[in-house]
């Protein structure tokens, strides 16, 4: 594994302890979603949103309520990224430990960073706006801004843009891992946020259980490339 030109991350569960702000907007979307009268009965578990997480927007709908109208799915969509960017203004959600000073000395270092995520583009750019990570980025890339239907398409557009020949791909559950292995890239497999089961990172060229982690491995390869 050579030393990287550029880094590719994921957010929700790589960068970003999504359940800080998506579990409260979880909750006020169904209190909304009743009250509109598009959904009856208790909240889903909030297991099934959790282990959704890196899931096409459209597909965690389906898995966390697959009995609710099209309506009420299309409804969630909206909702959703309006209690999330609330929550976002509100400041109580969180990045993972030295997520903030990692990327800082990464991109010191002269390696390119780039978001890549299956989520909503406004939701991408508010989460890196809101905890100040937005300068050290060359790039955030999402599948709602690029209307893209896997993280695969994502990953081999930002790549063409970029015109990068070699890139880590770093994140934790197996659209990340799909996504470096197709387009050539070599795959980190983060292991602290703990949404998906064992098998999500199977095909990982290396694992972390700390973001900071991360810069030392790149040191490494950088030292003996």
């Amino acid at each position: 594994m050579s030393s990287p030109q550029a880094m590719i991350f994921d957010m929700d569960g790589t960068l970003f302890q999504t359940e800080t702000l998506l579990i409260p907007a979880y909750h006020r979307v169904f209190d909304r979603l009743r009250e509109e009268g598009l959904y009856e009965g208790p909240t889903p578990p909030e297991e099934r949103i959790l282990s959704s997480l890196g899931m096409l927007l459209e597909d965690i709908w389906n898995r966390v309520m697959p009995d609710a109208s099209l309506e009420a799915k299309k409804r969630a969509d909206v909702l959703l990224l309006e209690e999330e960017l609330s929550g976002l203004l509100q400041g109580d959600s969180k990045l993972y430990p030295e997520v903030a000073n990692t990327l800082q000395q990464l991109h010191a270092q002269g390696i390119k960073l780039f978001v890549a995520s299956n989520g909503l583009e406004r939701y991408v750019q508010g989460v890196a706006d809101a905890h100040g990570i937005t300068p050290w980025f060359d790039g955030l890339y999402s599948a709602g801004g690029y209307q893209t239907e896997t993280k695969v398409d994502l990953v081999r557009i930002l790549m063409k843009e970029h015109q990068l020949e070699h890139a880590w791909m770093i994140g934790d559950r197996s659209s990340d891992v799909e996504a470096g292995k197709k387009n050539g890239l070599t795959v980190v497999g983060c292991m602290y946020a703990g949404f998906g089961d064992n098998q999500e990172l199977d095909g990982a060229d290396h694992f972390i259980n700390h973001f900071a982690d991360l810069f030392v491995l790149a040191a490494s390869h950088s030292a003996g490339k």
